[in-house]
């Protein structure tokens, strides 16, 4: 049995349902639900990621002063910062279990949906376009503004607002956390080539729209779904993190 095969599967089901309401259009609901419902899974390790963070901001003094203590001497700094996290609890690698939960069935539906959906995608549909199709077939069958180029269109759009609202709150962030760090007299110390990594992240939000121009519609509609959630979630978890002080500040 292929690996593809549970996948296609519940894809099948969950379009059979859906088709007496959406028609042709049923498979590319279908998937933009199944991404919904597996990015509901994995929120507890979203909320998880975030305790994490806020756990690390909150060791950030400590650890910079680490840092300047074993700055010549880094075998020792590697055995505080271990000590710190493990008296803490605060795990370093808490921030990235979503994504790397997330990996392997980022890779499994591309990977479906490049190799032709293992039989899924057929006849499917989202407003006339097939799901099969590239935005460069688009672009031959009618242009930009074409029927089938609008679709494209739209996804490029959402990714956009989503893409330029990340960015804007990634850099709001990272300037409140230098500010922060500054009123507390605490330096930002990372790993060599550290800044550079900051400076490129909020950009990388960006890259979406390149992998929407040259994936199939179908893989195009998993990774608008995925994206868009993953800017509401943290934007989300961001407001329920700074009115949480207020909360307790107001009982008190």
């Amino acid at each position: 049995m292929s690996v593809y095969t549970p996948l296609v599967t519940v894809l099948s089901h969950l379009a059979d349902g859906l088709r007496p309401l959406l028609g042709a259009s049923a498979t590319a609901a279908a998937i933009v639900l199944f991404t919904v419902c597996v990015r509901l899974a994995l929120h507890p390790l979203a909320r998880a990621a975030v305790r994490g963070e806020r756990a690390r901001a909150r060791l950030a003094p400590r650890i910079a002063r680490l840092n300047a203590r074993h700055r010549g001497d880094p075998e020792r700094l590697r055995a505080a910062l271990t000590e710190l996290s493990a008296r803490e609890g605060v795990s370093p690698v808490a921030g990235c279990l979503p994504m790397l939960v997330q990996l392997p069935f980022f890779f499994v539906m591309n990977r479906l949906f490049w190799t032709g959906g293992g039989g899924l995608l057929g006849h499917a549909t989202l407003l006339g376009v097939p799901l099969e199709g590239r935005w460069a077939e688009a672009l031959r069958d009618g242009g930009p503004f074409g029927a089938h180029g609008l679709v494209f269109l739209a996804l490029f759009a959402v990714v956009a607002v989503v893409a330029t609202w990340t960015y804007r709150r990634t850099r709001a962030a990272a300037a409140a956390a230098s500010g922060a760090g500054a009123l507390g007299g605490v330096a930002a110390v990372g790993p060599v080539g550290g800044g550079a990594v900051a400076r490129m992240t909020p950009w990388l939000s960006f890259a979406t729209l390149l992998t929407v121009a040259v994936v199939p519609l179908a893989a195009g509609l998993y990774t608008v779904t995925t994206v868009t959630w993953t800017a509401v979630e943290r934007a989300w978890l961001s407001r329920e993190r700074q009115v949480a002080p207020g909360a307790v500040a107001s009982t008190g």
